[in-house]
């Protein structure tokens, strides 16, 4: 049961996670590799859908915009997002194969994973756009999901158009050039992503000056910083909050990013302002990286510890 009639549209690539799990007990023969053998499979939703599958854990009505392919990945995704009731607007791409990430698991650690990714053809992106422009006026937060597979080649247009309806537009980026993103309303790098873009810090001061000048350059109204073991900050034009890491125990950071990010949606999609849907979002991902894999947080974990 949703909790409040807004609804938040996520857009980006759509991936599926794939989990193998099973038993190490050697040594292969024909190479210095452990030997798994597999005793059970588990499928998740990845990238942009697991994003709007997180906001859907905390009761939020969601649809997902992306590309997938005409292949049992793609039916897959979509049985999926049904099961879990997100709103499907998904374009099939007949000439590639949707994402997946696989991976292999052996006493509880990811031992490989293996990428399965092509780019969408120009025509699927047009109709993608064209669908995105079409949806916009009937959500009121916008989750642009970047993970740089391709699906958001239009992003700059995106974010324009939902900046003149007066939406909210939330980017998780990707890549060396944050120009992309000009105008949008928050910005959620982690430190590596930050760091391609503005270089090294020395220290906190250096990282807030850095940080505040891209801000202000791309006229973005907010940046959080998601720093792992050292919380996150939110840089504003009205404060620098620093909020410290929640998490007990670290067990899988995978997906965290996305936990994040929908969680903000959720909670300015609910009507609270961006320093309380931090603060939520933090708590968020300090449980979300006690799970294994892409997982989310529900409405009842956030809640009990607010």
């Amino acid at each position: 049961m949703t909790i409040t009639q807004k609804r938040i549209l996520v857009a980006g690539d759509v991936m599926l996670d794939r989990y193998w799990f099973g038993e190490v007990n050697r040594i292969s023969p024909e190479a210095p590799v452990p030997i798994v053998r597999v005793e059970r499979r588990e499928e998740r939703l990845g990238g942009a859908a697991n994003v709007a599958r997180n906001a859907v854990a905390l009761g939020i009505d969601t649809s997902l915009l992306g590309v997938i392919g005409e292949d049992e990945a793609g039916r897959n995704v979509e049985a999926l997002l049904s099961e879990v009731g997100i709103r499907s607007y998904l374009n099939h791409d007949p000439s590639i194969s949707t994402i997946i990430k696989l991976r292999v698991i052996g006493r509880q650690q990811q031992l490989i994973r293996i990428d399965f990714e092509e780019k969408p053809t120009e025509q699927i992106l047009q109709d993608k756009l064209s669908r995105f422009n079409s949806l916009i006026a009937e959500h009121e937060v916008i989750v642009l999901s970047d993970y740089a597979k391709g699906s958001l080649v239009n992003v700059a247009t995106m974010i324009a158009h939902a900046k003149s309806l007066g939406k909210y537009v939330l980017v998780d980026p990707k890549g060396s050039d944050y120009s992309i993103y000009q105008g949008a309303s928050l910005l959620t790098p982690n430190k590596s992503e930050l760091r391609q873009v503005i270089g090294s810090w020395k220290d906190e001061a250096d990282l807030t000056q850095k940080a505040q000048t891209l801000r202000k350059e791309l006229d973005i109204a907010a940046l959080l910083l998601t720093r792992s073991e050292e919380g996150m900050t939110l840089f504003t034009d009205e404060e620098i909050l620093h909020v410290p890491t929640m998490a007990r125990e670290v067990f899988d950071v995978s997906g965290a990013g996305d936990t994040v990010i929908a969680t903000v949606a959720a909670m300015l999609a609910e009507g609270k302002n961006l320093h309380d849907a931090v603060l939520i979002a933090n708590l968020a991902g300090g449980i979300v990286v006690g799970k294994l894999g892409t997982a989310t947080v529900t409405r009842e974990e956030l809640f009990q510890k607010v």
